[in-house]
């Protein structure tokens, strides 16, 4: 470690004036004029200086980079560039020349140190950095501090400012976007950085050429860059590649670049360019969430929430360009702001009294430039621990997309309730592989087993292939919001050779059930026989099952070999009888009966994640696994409903059990009908025509009973006599 101090005062700092050795902290106390400001800017600018100031206590600690992330090196630089960023704001708000200072003499630090750096010696199959080990953080060290040098640079001397220009932004500059320039040109959230770094230092350095290389891409021909990126990363509806977790980290960068454009260059209209993509983007990106957090698929750490730093700033620039007051309740909901103009506005705003709830709502996501890659299908219902289903019917996602084309969510009660695995990953968290992607990403997260959706031949769709997978999306066949019957349908071809998989996913609300119920018709297609495996990863514990089961008590055994198998433990296995059957759990005191009709050659494996994991990296997670084996064609369909109630300090118990007696299936001339006998002797039936003309009138037979309806899909009460 360098300790930049003494060392700067002989010799870097000599070049400022005035110069001392240590920049004095100023108090964190509020100023009376502080006590006028907004409570949420208030407690923001509180923060930052308490940051700050422990951060100038500490003196200029620049040290020569060694780790990987969460080491003690990396997160110096992190916090450096922090304290860079938030210093540049604090002096422009309160003009206090000691922040000025700080950030004259860190960077000055960053002009000694950075002209000695070469490759990061903690690379590993990532494009290494200088700071930092990836090269990705070296674009996000550059994204904070060229906004925080920009607030404080007009103070310098002319040395000063020289030396910081020439030797910490130009190189930084120069590396990404030059000696980088296979990261900088891809399209891709590395390269969003990228570009958003060295395009900010343009602006503030006057720098014509490093704009247009950023916007442009290196070669400034328009096929990479900035803007091409808002032209293939995300969907018309604003729907971002590689998924919700990417989507919010991509956002800062892009938001605040944009940012910077408007502010620079207003004639390029940045925020219309394209339909007003970037703000169509920030509020697709709170769409995609329940309770704060965004949905886990792809590559996603399931912590993340709209209490994020990129949120922060997205709201705050977003809300200063449209004044919706839907977005102040997104920032009351994170409690935090931005020191910008426009985190004071959202403050301002916010104390006024002027939030609107976000209109959270069911809604169809397109993927693809063209918006012809697939799709998201988000199904709401409810208040705010409403009923949530997620059907993931995208593209590949890039490298951070996962095997498991029409798989789904489920979120009832404020709980995950079906679940996504997300990523095999403990970011920045040194002893867990230096905070990398952890082996079990590939061998496990990624693998199609591990998520709700077919597998065939225990392999994974495509095999595992990212470049074979992304030139093979799902076709969105049908989308519905109209309430009491939601409707998703879509359909992928050769997830293996010759393989095709058709999901349609309801959720509707059923004459005699409290909650909405979820229906899933999930056809696996082929002209040749394959074994299928439908998983369904749960979240809670076992209170009944509607079959006899063979336990595996003194040994777990391990359902395969490899494509994830290899990290299932078998707990028991059955082999339901021909008809429909059940198995209930309970989370968080409601109950869950999943039921599924069997021709009787279905097998049903319950398991666990967590086998052939040495270094404990895998979460423990339940799964029933449905197996067919030797079938061309087969149709799994089953149906997940909520409720009761379990109070146990109460010690009250209500309607643990299923509310549906039976479930039968019929399939007729491509029609499918599933009928329903409820507890207290109700008949329904939800009937499936796969008819995208909602004009269009349908009618089968069935026991001598008639159902009729028009449209897609259907639910229909019975009687006695027939259906009415």
């Amino acid at each position: 470690m360098i300790r930049r101090t003494s060392l700067l005062a002989a010799a870097a700092l000599a070049l400022a004036a005035p110069a001392v050795a240590e920049a004095a902290s100023p108090a964190p106390a509020l100023s009376a004029a502080d006590t006028e400001l907004p409570p949420l800017y208030r407690a923001e600018l509180t923060e930052a200086r308490s940051f700050v100031s422990e951060m100038m206590a500490a003196g200029v600690v620049v040290p020569v980079p060694e780790d990987p992330g969460g080491g003690y090196t990396h997160e110096q630089h992190k916090r450096n560039y922090k304290a860079i960023y938030l210093a540049g704001e604090l002096y422009r708000i309160t003009g206090e020349q000691a922040y000025a200072d700080y950030v004259r003499d860190m960077l000055l630090a960053y002009a000694e140190l950075y002209p000695t750096l070469g490759d990061h010696p903690a690379r590993h199959n990532q494009n290494p950095g200088r700071l930092f080990w990836q090269v990705l953080n070296d674009a996000v060290w550059l994204v904070y501090a060229v906004q925080g040098y920009g607030e404080i640079r007009g103070t310098l001397s002319e040395a000063a400012r020289e030396r910081i220009d020439d030797q910490v932004f130009r190189r930084a500059a120069e590396f990404l976007s030059v000696d980088s320039r296979a990261t900088f040109d891809r399209i891709h959230n590395h390269a969003t950085w990228a570009t958003a770094g060295v395009g900010m230092t343009g602006y503030l350095l006057g720098d014509e050429d490093m704009v247009e290389r950023a916007l442009l891409g290196s070669d400034k021909s328009g096929t990479s860059g900035f803007l091409r990126q808002t032209e293939l990363l995300f969907s018309p509806d604003g729907y971002y590649a590689e998924g919700p977790y990417y989507q919010r980290y991509a956002l800062l960068p892009f938001m605040v670049f944009a940012d910077a454009i408007a502010r620079n260059d207003p004639e390029r209209r940045i925020f219309e360019h394209r339909d007003g993509i970037l703000l169509k983007a920030l509020y697709t990106t709170v769409q995609l969430t329940y309770g704060g957090y965004f949905f886990p698929f792809n590559d996603a750490m399931k912590d993340k929430s709209l209490r994020t730093d990129e949120l922060y700033h997205g709201v705050a620039i977003a809300y200063e360009r449209t004044r919706d007051p839907a977005l102040l309740s997104i920032a009351e909901f994170q409690g935090r702001t931005v020191l910008s103009e426009g985190g004071r506005l959202v403050a301002r705003d916010l104390a006024a009294g002027k939030a609107k709830p976000f209109p959270f709502r069911s809604l169809l996501l397109r993927d693809g430039p063209d918006g012809d890659r697939g799709a998201v299908a988000v199904l709401r219902r409810g208040g705010p621990e409403h009923t949530v289903l997620v059907a993931k019917n995208t593209s590949q996602g890039m490298g951070h997309g996962h095997f498991d084309k029409l798989s789904w969510q489920l979120y009832d009660n404020g709980n995950e309730i079906v679940r996504d695995y997300g990523a095999a990953r403990f970011l920045n968290i040194e002893a867990k592989r230096g905070g990398r992607y952890l082996p079990e990403n590939e061998s496990w997260a990624k693998q199609t087993i591990a998520h709700n959706t077919v597998a065939v031949d225990m392999r994974s769709h495509f095999d595992g292939d990212d470049e074979l997978g992304e030139t093979i999306a799902p076709e969105q066949l049908y989308f519905s919001d109209q309430p009491g019957l939601q409707v998703s349908s879509a359909r992928v071809e050769n997830v293996q050779p010759g393989v095709a998989l058709q999901r349609t996913l309801m959720m509707a609300d059923i004459p005699g059930l409290e909650e909405p119920t979820v229906l899933d018709l999930m056809r696996a297609e082929s002209d040749a026989s394959h074994s299928y495996d439908l998983p369904l990863h749960y979240q809670g514990h076992i209170m009944e099952l509607g079959f006899p089961v063979e336990s595996h008590i003194g040994a777990r055994p391990v359902l395969g070999e490899d494509n994830g198998y290899q990290h299932i433990w078998v707990d028991a296995a059955a082999q339901p009888e021909a008809g429909d059957t059940a198995m209930t759990w309970l989370l968080d005191g409601r109950f869950y009966t999943y039921r599924f009709v069997t021709d009787g050659s279905v097998q049903a494996i319950l398991g666990e994640s967590g086998a052939n994991d040495p270094d404990f990296n895998l979460r423990r997670e339940p799964m029933v696994i449905l197996r067919a084996r030797d079938k061309r064609d087969h149709a799994f369909v089953s149906l997940l409903e909520s409720h009761g109630r379990y109070d146990g300090a109460a010690e009250q118990t209500v309607a643990s059990r299923s509310r549906v007696r039976t479930m039968r299936h019929d399939r007729i001339n491509g029609t499918d009908v599933v009928r329903l006998t409820l507890a207290d002797g109700r008949r329904v039936a939800i009937a499936v025509s796969h008819d995208t003309d909602e004009s269009a009138r349908h009618q089968v037979t069935l026991d001598g009973e008639t159902l009729a309806w028009t449209g897609f899909a259907a639910v229909i009460e019975l009687n006695a006599g027939g259906a009415r």
